[in-house]
């Protein structure tokens, strides 16, 4: 119903974490590599978003989302989103964290055979 408003705002937290790193001139890897991570939460949060467009759960029009309509419903779209919304936010989050621990050791390693080669 609402899942994908999660990953959204994680997705909003984390570009203006990014622009703002990226004024002051952070060194720091994960910083460095936040695209990655504000790409899977942009592109999988409007697929989802479509995905809940496509079935009627949202709306262009007041309230919006149909679940927020009713008291019962609204329950029931906060419980998604606190279980399948968080779930897939920390998801994502720990599959990019994966990858750029992954770079970073598959970048260390090839650093010292690239040195070797040159000498």
């Amino acid at each position: 119903m609402a899942c994908f408003l999660v990953p959204t705002t994680e997705a909003i937290v984390t570009t203006v974490i990014k622009h703002a790193a990226d004024k002051k001139g952070s060194d720091n890897i994960f910083i460095k590599k936040m695209n990655w991570l504000n790409t899977m939460l942009w592109g999988g949060s409007a697929l989802l978003a479509f995905e809940h467009v496509w079935h009627g759960e949202v709306t262009p029009w007041f309230p919006f989302l149909t679940a927020a309509s009713n008291a019962a419903d609204a329950q029931e779209m906060l419980h998604e989103m606190f279980t399948s919304g968080v779930a897939m936010a920390v998801l994502v989050t720990l599959a990019w964290v994966a990858m750029v621990l992954i770079s970073q050791a598959v970048s260390k390693k090839k650093a010292p055979e690239a040195a070797k080669a040159k000498a």
